[in-house]
């Protein structure tokens, strides 16, 4: 029973694990949308100051460029952890599948140390009964 309570311990830790890993991806992802909006305000702000929103004219914003790279940048790296999300989301489902067989079991020897148990606190009550029955009639 040790062993079963220390790989419940085991797999508990890894369903946390793996929801801090969701979590931290989560988080990135949102910050990085975030200032990707950002910079698509700024570049707005830029192009707008310019009066130029031709990417390809020859006056056009030199910081409008580099933030729309920045911007590009920030894109694709969102699209990547959006990729390592799908792969932690699975890791956790499967991390979680465990844990729940492993409580199932846990549960389910509960259930028969319970029952056993009853049978025994049974089995004692239907002797003390019986003594007594067998002292009133002798």
């Amino acid at each position: 029973m040790k062993s079963r309570d220390t790989l419940l311990k085991l797999k508990r830790f890894q369903v946390d694990d793996k929801r801090r890993q969701v979590a931290q991806i989560e988080t990135m992802i949102a910050e990085f949308e975030r200032m990707a909006v950002d910079l698509d305000r700024e570049i707005l702000a830029e192009q707008e100051k310019a009066g130029i929103h031709d990417v390809a004219h020859y006056a056009y914003p030199t910081y409008a460029k580099a933030a729309k790279v920045r911007r590009d940048n920030l894109a694709r790296s969102a699209d990547e952890l959006r990729g390592q999300l799908a792969d932690a989301q699975a890791a956790l489902a499967e991390a979680f599948e465990e844990l729940k067989k492993i409580e199932i079991l846990e549960e389910r020897d509960g259930a028969r140390e319970r029952l056993a148990e009853a049978a025994r606190d049974q089995a004692e009550m239907d002797r003390i009964g019986l003594g007594r029955s067998e002292l009133r009639a002798g």
